[in-house]
């Protein structure tokens, strides 16, 4: 079996991540011919000639197996036409581009969990100028500040009060007051931690309190602590019914601690870091995901 893995480069780091060294490692082991490309080495062409239409560095490669995009709410339109590109010469893709492009966008991927009655966080979407009113009655603060597109805690801010969300809002409007931005409720029960669940193929396999050390957020690549967290019934299905609305074969999905024991979804991503998580639940999520596809390709070995 042969794979490939879209991933942006580094540019403030000259080692591969984490997460690519642990997934050629498991390769090796399985026996998978695994290779990484940058998204920019890709040159497409529209051609009846579909198995040649797609050239890496200027030349004609064999088409791998199947396809797994690692750059998550980072995928640029580029990247995304070369997934699709892939998808359509026949590439078995984990995550699907459709599945990628709906997750990238906070507002839409709240939208679709909360008409299908899954607790998530009151969210409004941003227009300037904005009604500060309005926010405070129905938000409250603190309050949330919120980029459509981020990940691993970037592009996440919190207001504590009426004043410190006027001048904030005041400094993006100035900046750029077409800015994408979403407000959701604060919510105390779950500062400075919350839960990561990842899913493979819509199953639940681990589960970790992130916990910060300082300030609200809690994720692990900003410095935050881990430990293992009991995997409930209610944790199973909150994070396998979010990794299906948004038809992810791969997801990391968080939840925030509400009132009374209960949990809100709050984000769900399509290219979950799991150097924490390995640490914290002792599970080795290559190994899962590469047994995964081969299951789905029907290539187990013997």
């Amino acid at each position: 079996m042969k794979g490939w893995i879209l991933h942006l480069p580094w540019d403030d780091k000259p080692e591969d991540p984490y997460s690519i060294v642990r997934f050629r490692e498991e390769a090796q082991k399985d026996g998978i011919e695994l290779d990484v490309f940058r998204p920019e080495v890709f040159d497409l062409m529209v051609t009846r000639e579909d198995r040649k239409s797609i050239l890496v560095e200027g030349d004609a490669k064999e088409l791998p197996t199947f396809l797994m995009p690692r750059m998550g709410a980072q995928t640029t339109y580029f990247s995304l036409a070369v997934i699709r590109h892939l998808e359509r010469l026949g590439v078995h893709t984990v995550n699907s581009s459709v599945a990628i492009d709906t997750v990238k966008d906070k507002l839409y991927s709240q939208q679709i969990l909360a008409e299908n009655n899954l607790p998530v966080p009151r969210t409004i979407l941003v227009k300037f100028p904005i009604n500060a009113d309005m926010v405070e009655k129905y938000l409250g603060f603190p309050v949330i500040i919120k980029t459509i597109y981020g990940a691993q805690g970037k592009g996440v801010f919190l207001a504590d009060d009426r004043n410190q969300f006027l001048d904030m809002m005041q400094l993006i409007e100035v900046t750029n007051n077409k800015a994408n931005i979403i407000l959701q409720e604060y919510i105390e029960e779950s500062r400075g931690r919350d839960l990561r669940v990842v899913t493979i193929g819509g199953r639940s396999v681990a589960c970790m309190q992130r916990i910060a050390n300082e300030g609200f957020k809690a994720n692990f690549s900003q410095g935050g602590r881990v430990e293992p967290f009991q995997m409930t019934p209610e944790i199973e299905y909150l994070a396998s019914s979010a990794s299906r609305l948004m038809g992810l074969d791969i997801a990391g999905v968080d939840l925030l601690f509400d009132r009374e024991g209960r949990f809100k979804v709050c984000e769900v991503n399509s290219a979950p870091g799991f150097k924490g998580l390995e640490e914290a639940c002792e599970i080795n999520i290559p190994k899962e995901i590469f047994h995964y596809i081969r299951i789905r390709l029907g290539q187990i070995r013997r």
